[in-house]
């Protein structure tokens, strides 16, 4: 029986602000997931962070002339500020720039090299006259020269989604200053996929009955067609985690080695928090824990071949470095339900040309609630969406407002009205009411089963399905009507409607958490569905850092069928969603691009 659940989430890079594709990509859905699996009662640990060490930050340190800890820092509380905006429950958002992560990288690293899946070779890396420095892969850009697209990164081409062999980019150029760099040798250590590759397509080849095809094409198909080969894991840096090898100063881990191991290093830092240490292994050790990873499609290749590799080639070392007394082997990933990119009203989000739909400007405007709404349904989960002012305001209004909103509150408006402010008594229900709570109810097991396959769009759909089921249900029933002959019949309807929506707040829940925790309040209940978010302030080693954390403590949301009785107290219900003008979309996409 799977009992923990650990949810790993992509780390955004502290250099910029999060927007929507960003959200809906991986952020999002990795909340939703999380937020059934508490409501089902299972244990959950979602992790993430900033990635702090990621060249992009040092570009940007560069840009504005100041240092890469400032810059990492900024965005972090950035970052931390929209996820409690936008309710993402993480039971721990930390950094990268940790002591704990320092410890924990160093020691997958000496573990990779106690069991021999580490070497050092000389190699040739792109070195700036005009800077006098070697330069990190996210320094060059070019041609790829497997698929022709001309702004490649020297270690990954965005468009076809290979790793790329830095010396092998074609017309090379530094976005420093657009100077051409040169080839010059350096030394390095590398993990050895090629040795590690039989245990990683053994790993893809169990999963791949359920894996997403984008994943599947990016990690089993690109290691048949192409056998994997051994990949420098550290660089001529000095803003990240040194190397723990003498002799070898002013190097430090390639940041995409170091930043997949914070999932593992994070919720070592939450056992730390929590006063229980060693906590950690009930999600990272034995089969009744899962470990599902959040990522972006560009992100497919670190998380579904290189991290297993390095999960697999640490073995139990890393435990007996960390003191274990029964030493295991680390859990590899369960799933990696990797999304596609949103674009925007038909174009590709460009942040450096504002086009783009920033989280926190969107929040300074509008709820939260519509927000998540709109990113699920028009999630890219199989292929590329677009986000599209006009689609969204038709959503909030036709759907949100007038499906599930006006049903909500026209029902318990009806309620307190008539009934002073208690569940009407039914009587005997009918067997059109029974069957359309017996329809509610097999919601519970049609929209888990898609959660369970992180299907949230098709859960959602079935969510707001049901929704409608229950105004066609009203429509036939009339109860408004009814009070004025039959109040007994009124009564009976009502009490089935007030039922119906009781469950669907909880199956609406991990999508709409805000909207459905006010309406758990309007029926009475006074604990919450989930916990409560916090901002916390660590002192560490490496300086105080700021962290989101998630307190599950008095939480009452369970993924089970309305209990609701009869006599129960009801509060005056408020609109759950706003109306918005049509005015709104030209006055959006008048503020893109500017």
């Amino acid at each position: 029986m799977v009992e923990n659940i650990l949810v790993s989430v992509a780390w955004p890079y502290a250099n910029a602000e999060i927007h929507v594709g960003n959200l809906t990509g991986a952020y999002l859905p990795a909340d939703i997931f999380a937020r059934f699996q508490r409501l089902l009662g299972r244990k959950v640990l979602m992790v993430s962070g900033s990635d702090s060490h990621g060249t992009p930050i040092t570009v940007r340190a560069d840009a504005e002339k100041t240092s890469p800890l400032e810059v990492y820092q900024r965005y972090h509380n950035g970052f931390l500020d929209l996820f409690m905006q936008l309710g993402l429950t993480y039971d721990l958002f930390t950094s990268t720039h940790t002591t704990n992560h320092f410890d924990v990288s160093q020691k997958i690293f000496l573990s990779l090299q106690k069991n021999d899946y580490l070497y050092t070779a000389r190699e040739m890396q792109w070195y700036a006259p005009s800077q006098k420095r070697f330069l990190p892969d996210r320094y060059v850009e070019g041609t790829c020269y497997i698929c022709g697209f001309e702004n490649a990164r020297s270690d990954q081409c965005d468009k076809c989604g290979n790793l790329l062999d830095p010396a092998q980019l074609i017309k090379p150029r530094s976005k420093v200053d657009g100077t051409k760099p040169e080839l010059r040798e350096t030394e390095h250590t590398y993990l050895d996929l090629g040795k590690l590759q039989p245990a990683v397509v053994e790993f893809l080849k169990a999963h791949e009955s359920f894996w997403r095809p984008n994943v599947l094409r990016q990690s089993l198909g690109q290691i048949l067609a192409e056998n994997l080969h051994g990949r420098a894991i550290t660089r001529d840096l000095d803003w990240g985690i040194p190397v723990p090898l003498e002799g070898w100063e002013g190097k430090c881990l390639y940041v995409w080695f170091e930043a997949v191991i914070g999932y593992l290093s994070a919720s070592i830092e939450w056992s730390q928090l929590a006063g229980k240490p060693q906590a950690w292994t009930e999600w990272w050790h034995g089969p009744q824990s899962r470990t599902y990873h959040f990522i972006g499609k560009d992100n497919i290749p670190f998380h579904a071949v290189i991290w297993p590799a390095q999960l697999i080639g640490s073995g139990k070392t890393f435990d007996e470095f960390m003191g274990i007394a029964n030493p295991a082997t680390l859990n590899l990933p369960y799933d990696v339900p990797a999304n596609e990119f949103m674009n925007l009203e038909g174009q590709k989000i460009s942040g450096s040309r504002n086009w783009a739909v920033w989280g926190r400007d969107f929040l300074s405007r509008y709820d939260p609630d519509p927000l998540r709404y709109y990113l699920t349904v028009n999630m890219p989960e199989s292929k590329d969406t677009d986000w599209d002012w006009e689609d969204f305001f038709h959503r909030n209004n036709d759907e949100l407002v007038a499906t599930w909103g006006n049903l909500a509150n026209r029902v318990l408006s009806f309620a307190c009205r008539h009934w002073d402010n208690r569940v009407p008594d039914p009587g005997e229900l009918t067997a059109a009411d029974k069957d359309l709570l017996a329809r509610i109810e097999k919601g519970f097991e049609t929209v888990a089963a898609e959660l369970e396959a992180v299907h949230l769009r098709a859960a959602l759909a079935e969510g707001m399905r049901l929704a409608t089921e229950v105004n066609i249900y009203l429509d036939q029933t009339a109860p408004w009507t009814a009070i004025k002959t039959d109040k007994a019949a009124a009564a009976r309807s009502v009490f089935t409607a007030l039922k119906a929506i009781d469950s669907l707040k909880i199956l609406l829940a991990p999508f709409l958490p805000f909207t459905s925790e006010r309406l758990h309040g309007f029926f009475g209940n006074t604990r919450p569905l989930f916990g409560r978010q916090f901002i916390d302030t660590i002192q560490d080693d490496l300086g105080i850092h700021t962290a989101l954390r998630y307190d599950p403590d008095g939480a009452s949301g369970k993924w089970e069928p309305s209990r609701l009785q009869p006599g129960q107290e009801l509060v005056n219900p408020q609109p759950l969603f706003k109306k918005l003008d049509i005015s709104i979309i030209e006055e959006e996409r008048k503020r893109l691009g500017h």
